[in-house]
């Protein structure tokens, strides 16, 4: 049974359309993914930030606690520098981590309290991006 070279041509032309939309249905989950991905990294990244608030509140206790948190936020801000192409993000990322080394730096040079507000402020600005 031969087929018609109309229904070749319908059941390719379907198969390309199929592909297309597949294509454009994978590329919006990712957006999609990528997105929830930076609202919940930013999400974790708020939490050590009140972790980091707190520590420096209780330096005079327990002043590794500083240094934990640090380290968290960095790792939080490797993982969607990792993820993202987004230009807005990828500066945001760069300036909470420029704000996270001049605290780092402060707690080494022996301020026990560090001003945390510009690491508070660059996390909010992150924040701000992953949700636009």
């Amino acid at each position: 049974m031969s087929v018609s070279p109309r229904r070749r041509r319908l059941t390719a032309v379907a198969a390309v359309a199929l592909a297309a939309l597949t294509v454009g249905l994978t590329t919006g989950c990712d957006a999609v993914n990528k997105a929830l991905d930076c609202v919940q990294t930013a999400d974790s990244i708020a939490d050590s930030v009140t972790d980091l608030q707190q520590a420096v509140e209780n330096a005079a206790n327990d002043p590794t606690q500083a240094d934990a948190s640090l380290d968290a936020i960095e790792k939080n801000l490797r993982q969607i520098g990792d993820k993202t192409d987004n230009a807005d993000v990828n500066k945001a990322v760069d300036d909470l981590d420029k704000a996270v080394g001049n605290v780092r730096t402060a707690i080494r040079n022996g301020d026990r309290t560090p001003d945390v507000s510009p690491v508070t402020d660059a996390a909010g600005e992150l924040t701000k991006v992953c949700t636009k």
